[in-house]
């Protein structure tokens, strides 16, 4: 198989938990697939095209070298693109039911799509979302046109 390497790509997010084995069970029991590359420390998660990984956020702050005194957004979402509005609010009823903190329930939103998030335990939002313009492919990962 060959891939484009000309392309940027993002193989790994890392999410700094307060609880890493809380985290770790939250993730699991959304069906997010656990390695066995995991550790004590770390662990990672298998998703369509790329890898989730939670640390804890003192370690994770010392790795990158900086000060752990973030607080409010971060100025960053991930998100889950799913294939219709139902799936949306399926997805969205799951997290809340397994102890995501409702952020935005589903909606219609202004740019065309459909939207959502949540909050993981440690304030990392998710979007939701069914965007009719991204392709996903069986895989569930994301092809967008050139």
């Amino acid at each position: 198989e060959s891939t484009d390497m000309g392309l940027p790509r993002l193989s790994i997010v890392t999410l700094g938990v307060a609880d890493l084995a809380r985290s770790r069970a939250f993730y699991g029991a959304l069906g997010f697939e656990l390695s066995a590359r995991s550790q004590e420390t770390i662990c990672f998660f298998r998703m369509a095209g790329s890898v989730l990984a939670l640390y804890e956020r003192g370690a994770l702050a010392d790795d990158a070298s900086v000060a752990d005194d973030g607080q409010g957004f971060t100025r960053v979402t991930l998100a889950m693109c799913l294939d219709s509005e139902a799936e949306v609010d399926q997805e969205w009823q799951r997290w809340v039911d397994a102890g995501a903190t409702p952020a935005r329930r589903p909606h219609r939103a202004e740019w065309g799509g459909y939207s959502s998030y949540v909050a993981d335990h440690d304030g990392h939002l998710w979007e939701l979302a069914h965007n009719p313009f991204f392709r996903l492919e069986a895989d569930g990962s994301l092809q967008l046109p050139s």
